[in-house]
């Protein structure tokens, strides 16, 4: 049982990674194995519609995306974080996971899904919101917790004194160590995985 970590902030080791970091310890004390994820600060090409990984299954840039994707199967939950910019997330991770999203199509259904955002002061509810809506389009169960997963600081030593918001990501990641060890059960007791209907597309037009 495994969880990927998604640390979105260009700064590796800042307000967005301690609050990953208390959700990893947690995980880690129920005995989910995690995996942590820097994007870096590399340029990070958005989606360009192209439709390549229709076909291959595979972004057509060849960079995190890919290697995400490459190991998509072995993880049983995904926990995406982010710094609050202008409200909403940072744009350098949401362009990874615009293509990540796509490009991964129907193998997202059924991991389990959590985001925390970080913010200096205001705009971490639209964030937070923001990166949800990932989850909502793929079948995967959102995990929540106490309250919305936000932590408050300028520096992460300011984080480390949200003892709320530090507090918030532990139950996060306490619920979401029950729900994956709870799906394995299931899993060896015979409970099927959902069937899906045929996805239906429709617009305002038709």
């Amino acid at each position: 049982m495994k969880v990927l970590l998604i640390n979105g902030s260009p700064h590796e080791h800042g307000c967005t990674y301690t609050a990953l970091h208390e959700a990893e310890m947690k995980l880690n004390q129920r005995g989910i194995e995690t995996e942590l994820l820097y994007l870096g600060t590399a340029p990070m090409a958005g989606c360009t519609g192209c439709g390549s990984c229709e076909k291959t299954g595979r972004c057509v840039f060849d960079d995190a995306v890919n290697r995400v994707l490459d190991k998509l199967d072995g993880y049983d939950g995904m926990i995406v974080g982010s710094p609050v910019y202008y409200g909403s997330a940072n744009g350098h991770l949401c362009a990874f996971l615009d293509r990540l999203f796509y490009a991964g199509g129907n193998r997202m259904a059924g991991k389990f899904a959590a985001s925390v955002v970080s913010c200096r002061r205001g705009g971490a509810t639209a964030a937070f919101q923001r990166l949800n809506m990932y989850f909502g389009m793929k079948n995967m169960p959102v995990v929540s917790s106490q309250y919305w997963n936000q932590v408050h600081g300028y520096k992460a030593e300011d984080v480390l004194k949200d003892e709320e918001g530090l507090q918030t990501v532990r139950t996060m990641a306490e619920n979401m160590a029950w729900l994956i060890q709870s799906a394995a059960a299931g899993r060896e007791a015979g409970v099927p995985a959902p069937v899906y209907e045929p996805v239906v597309v429709t617009n305002f037009i038709r």
